[in-house]
């Protein structure tokens, strides 16, 4: 399918089939010429509805990342298999993952495929689809940082995230305290650089986000403890009719996926083999 890439905060308008209609010599039939174009008008009007406008990072890796031109990932995968069942074509808006939330708040695009965690709070401001998959929040620290193996270890400690994503507020809400100091970057790749730098002594994401960023780059990073806390990931929709209508359509796919074993494969494919579309027992 193909996919087509909008610049950060602007949405690409989506053209359907111009130009390839059937020249008409003058003495043709002014009624057929007219009943022709009105069915071409409304042939296009209905592939133009089919537009599925998603946000995405394109930096979060593997579940939305870009390789070449290329945009990937298994929330990538999961949102246009979907979207190609139902007969739509997805139109991609890349931005920071406050900058894409935002934008859906502002009913610019229709959904954010990011691993995006159902949460009380942002539930709400927006409708959320079945979960799709869950996420087990987590801090990694350098593997020189011998003192530092429990959460505990970390009290005093500068912990990296991503601003505007959950992993930060439910660190926060872990360290009711406040004793870690959290530091939030625009992007992942800042926040792992810096704990791979030793610029911060953690860095809070999802572990099988993580343990898919440490094999692929071979990072010299260990996971201090087990995650804190377990969430629902699902797609978010506006609070509108057409929110209403999207939600109901991606439950159906992602009901079909799951038991067709389509979301298991692109899990395994995308997180070292490990099913994360089941709760961890």
């Amino acid at each position: 399918m193909k996919k087509l890439m909008a610049l950060a905060f602007a949405a690409t308008v989506v053209l359907a089939g111009c130009g390839n209609g059937t020249t008409t010599d003058s003495s043709a039939d002014s009624a057929g010429s007219s009943a022709t174009s009105s069915q071409e008008a409304s042939s296009s009007t209905a592939t133009e509805e089919k537009v599925l406008r998603v946000g995405a990072t394109g930096q979060s890796y593997p579940n939305a990342y870009r390789e070449g031109e290329e945009l990937v990932g298994f929330d990538v995968e999961v949102i246009e298999t979907a979207a190609e069942n139902l007969g739509y074509t997805v139109e991609w808006t890349l931005s920071d993952f406050s900058g894409v939330m935002g934008q859906l708040e502002t009913d610019k695009i229709d959904t954010v495929a990011n691993f995006v965690a159902k949460t009380a709070e942002r539930e709400e401001k927006f409708l959320f689809s079945d979960t799709y998959a869950y996420a087990g929040a987590t801090i990694v620290t350098h593997t020189d940082n011998t003192d530092i193996n429990t959460l505990d270890d970390l009290k005093g400690e500068s912990v990296s995230g991503v601003l505007g994503s959950n992993n930060v507020t439910n660190l926060q809400n872990f360290d009711a305290n406040g004793e870690i100091t959290i530091r939030t970057y625009e992007t992942r790749d800042g926040a792992m650089s810096d704990v791979v730098a030793k610029r911060v002594e953690g860095y809070v994401n999802s572990k099988a986000s993580l343990i898919a960023e440490i094999e692929k780059n071979d990072l010299p990073l260990k996971f201090v403890g087990e995650p804190f806390v377990y969430e629902d990931i699902a797609f978010p929709f506006t609070k509108t009719e057409r929110g209403e209508e999207l939600q109901a359509e991606i439950n159906a796919e992602i009901a079909e996926l799951r038991e067709d074993g389509t979301l298991k494969k692109l899990s395994e494919k995308y997180f070292s083999q490990e099913d994360i579309t089941i709760k961890a027992e």
